[in-house]
Parts: structure tokens; C-alpha cells; sequence
């Protein structure tokens, strides 16, 4: 009898210290299992690829979704721009890759360049979630009220390969709050220092 009321203590504080484990570092737990394992739910082809912007930062968009490249993990350097043979291309950590030729140039707000994958290409963007989301229970919203009672991670990634044999990976995370009675919100809240453009990784 004695070992059964040793075993259930055991087992007790071990779910208690999960659960304080879950509640306080549910994100660090998350973001460690989201590196071997996801949850896939969407990926589309891309028809049309435009960039806005100075050459640094501005904005991606790939069909009619729309990603920042403001919001980058420290370390990552990248610019985009116009090649001497007229092709929008990506150049980052030393490497260029050409996303095709380009088909409009300028407008009055700016610099606006816009492409399609080339025949043979073969480019799409993959939407993704965390397997594990993690309570809210502190989280205090003044301005609506109303605060998520979960949050999971949102992956966002372009994967585009080239008939000449090069790749192209651009991963962003964002954060995704759950409401009662609502359910999950649009995936592209940002959290300073751990969303944002988090990969870009080019091979030739």
C-alpha cells in the first residue's frame, strides 16, 4: 500500500511539474519540437513572384500573399533586386538566385518588380504549424479585452527549384492565437526577436 502512495506522489508532482513546465515554458518546448516536426496544411504553386522595396527589406509577394522582409533573425542578410540580364533575383551570404525574367518595372510608390518561375522551375510556398501549442494563461489584452487562450507557431516557406539544378528556402515564423469561440486567427503576428524571416539558404 505504501509503494502505491509512494508511486501516485511520484507520478502527481511529475504532472504538476509538466503542467508548470507547459504553462511557463510552453514557447521554448514548442519551437524545439516545430525543428524536427510539423504540421503541414497547405502548399500552393507559385504563378507570380513581386517584390516592393529599396533592395533591402520591403515586401515579398508570391500570388496574392504578401511576406516582410523588415522582420529578419539576426546574422541573415539578403537584398533583392534587378540582374544585368533583366531577371529579379536573390542574393544572400554570397550567392545570387534568379527568380526569371522580369515584366514590369517601376511604378509612382516605388519600385515594384515582378516575374513567373520560369518553364521547368518548379516553386511553392508551404504553410505550416506546430505540433504543440502552448496556454496563455497570463497574457492580458487592455486595448480589446479579449486574449488568446492558446498560441502556436506558423511556418510560412518558399521552396523553389530551378531547372539548372539551384534551390531556393526561405522559412518565416509568425505567431498564431486561438480565441474561444472564434478559433484560430490569421497566422502572421509577430513577436519581436523570434519571428519574422527566420532561413534563407541558397545552393547553386
Amino acid at each position: 500500500m505504501r509503494r502505491i502512495l509512494v508511486l501516485l506522489v511520484i507520478i502527481a508532482v511529475a504532472a504538476a511539474v509538466l503542467a508548470a513546465l507547459w504553462i511557463f515554458r510552453g514557447r521554448q518546448i514548442s519551437s524545439f519540437i516545430d525543428r524536427y516536426w510539423t504540421v503541414e496544411i497547405r502548399f500552393a504553386p507559385i504563378q507570380s513572384i513581386a517584390y516592393e522595396g529599396s533592395g533591402t527589406g520591403g515586401i515579398l509577394t508570391c500570388d496574392s500573399v504578401s511576406f516582410s522582409l523588415n522582420d529578419v533573425t539576426p546574422g541573415l542578410s539578403l537584398s533583392l533586386g534587378s540582374t544585368k540580364d533583366n531577371q529579379l533575383a536573390l542574393a544572400s551570404s554570397g550567392k545570387v538566385f534568379p527568380f526569371g525574367p522580369l515584366k514590369s518595372a517601376s511604378e509612382d510608390t516605388g519600385e515594384r518588380l515582378v516575374t513567373a518561375p520560369p518553364p521547368g522551375d518548379h516553386a511553392l510556398v508551404a504553410t505550416r504549424h506546430s505540433v504543440l501549442s502552448w496556454p496563455t494563461r497570463f497574457d492580458m489584452n487592455l486595448m480589446t479585452g479579449q486574449s488568446p487562450s492558446w498560441k502556436r507557431h506558423i511556418y510560412y516557406e518558399i521552396v523553389w527549384k530551378k531547372s539548372s539544378g539551384a534551390n531556393l528556402q526561405m522559412l518565416w515564423r509568425y505567431e498564431q492565437f486561438f480565441y474561444p469561440g472564434n478559433g484560430w486567427a490569421g497566422g502572421f503576428m509577430t513577436r519581436e526577436g523570434s519571428t519574422g524571416l527566420i532561413r534563407v539558404e541558397i545552393k547553386e
